[in-house]
C-alpha cells in the first residue's frame, strides 16, 4: 500500500485549524496539527511532511522563524513551505519571502486556494465532497445580473446542485446567492457549472433535471455556515 501522504497545519486559531483539516479528510493524508512554531519545527523533524502551512504569527516561535529553520536544514529543507498571513503589509510579506518560504496564502481563507496549493505539492486529484439532501432557494445568473431563481436538491462545502429545465452552458462561470435557515448573513460567491443531468439523457437518474454546481471562491466563513446549517439539518431530522 502507498504511504499516506501528510500534510502539517501550524496555526494558533482554534476555528481554522478545524476548518483546515476538514478540507482534507480523505484516507491517503495524514493532518498534523501544530499549535505554535516550536511544536511545528519538532513535528516536521519527526514526521518529514510532504507539505507545511505555518502562520505567520504564533505563541513560542513566528511562522517565518520556523520555516528559516526548516529551509536551514539540510535534511528537510525541500520540504515545500506555505506562509499565511492575515495581512498585506509589505514588511510582514518580506518578512516571509526572507524565511524561504515557498508560497504565500493569505487570510481569509478561500477554499479553492488552500486546495490547489495542497494538490499542487501532493499531485492529489480533486474528489467530490458528499453533499446532503437540502432545499434552498437561490437566485443565480451571470455577473453581474443574479437573473434567475431556483432550488438546490442536494448542498455541500464544494457545490450544491440546482433543479431547473433551463441549465447553464457546462464550465460556465455564475454568481449565486442564497440564504440559510439559521443563519444572519446570506451566502454569494461564485460558481462554475461541473455537469448537466439533462431530463432526455440524464447524466445521474435519481437526480431531477438540473445542474451541478462548483463554488470556485466560497470563503472559510462561509464554508462553516454550510457545515453548520447541515449538521442542524441533520440533528433535527
Amino acid at each position: 500500500m502507498a504511504d499516506r501522504h501528510k500534510i502539517l497545519i501550524a496555526d494558533d486559531v482554534e476555528f481554522f485549524l478545524k476548518l483546515e483539516q476538514s478540507f482534507l479528510q480523505r484516507e491517503d493524508i495524514t493532518v498534523l496539527v501544530a499549535r505554535n512554531g516550536k511544536q511545528a519545527f519538532d513535528l516536521v523533524s519527526q514526521n518529514r511532511p510532504d507539505v507545511v502551512f505555518l502562520d505567520m504569527y504564533m505563541p513560542e516561535m513566528d511562522g517565518d522563524e520556523c520555516c528559516r529553520m526548516i529551509k536551514d536544514d539540510q535534511e528537510l529543507r525541500r520540504i515545500p513551505v506555505v506562509m499565511v498571513t492575515a495581512t498585506d503589509n509589505e514588511k510582514t510579506l518580506e518578512k516571509c519571502r526572507k524565511s524561504g518560504c515557498d508560497e504565500i496564502m493569505h487570510k481569509p481563507f478561500q477554499r479553492q486556494v488552500f486546495m490547489d496549493l495542497a494538490r499542487k505539492y501532493l499531485n492529489l486529484v480533486e474528489r467530490a465532497e458528499p453533499r446532503s439532501e437540502a432545499k434552498v432557494r437561490v437566485q443565480y445568473g451571470n455577473p453581474p445580473q443574479k437573473d434567475f431563481s431556483d432550488y438546490t436538491v442536494n448542498l455541500s462545502t464544494g457545490g450544491l446542485f440546482l433543479e431547473t429545465d433551463n441549465p447553464l452552458a457546462q464550465n460556465e462561470t455564475l454568481t449565486l446567492t442564497f440564504h440559510l435557515s439559521g443563519q444572519e448573513q446570506p451566502i454569494c460567491c461564485d460558481g462554475r457549472v461541473a455537469w448537466i443531468n439533462a431530463p432526455h439523457a440524464p447524466h445521474n437518474p435519481s437526480l431531477p433535471a438540473g445542474m451541478g454546481i462548483q463554488f470556485i471562491n466560497l470563503s472559510l466563513e462561509q464554508m462553516h455556515q454550510i457545515r453548520t446549517f447541515l449538521q442542524q439539518k441533520d440533528e433535527d431530522a
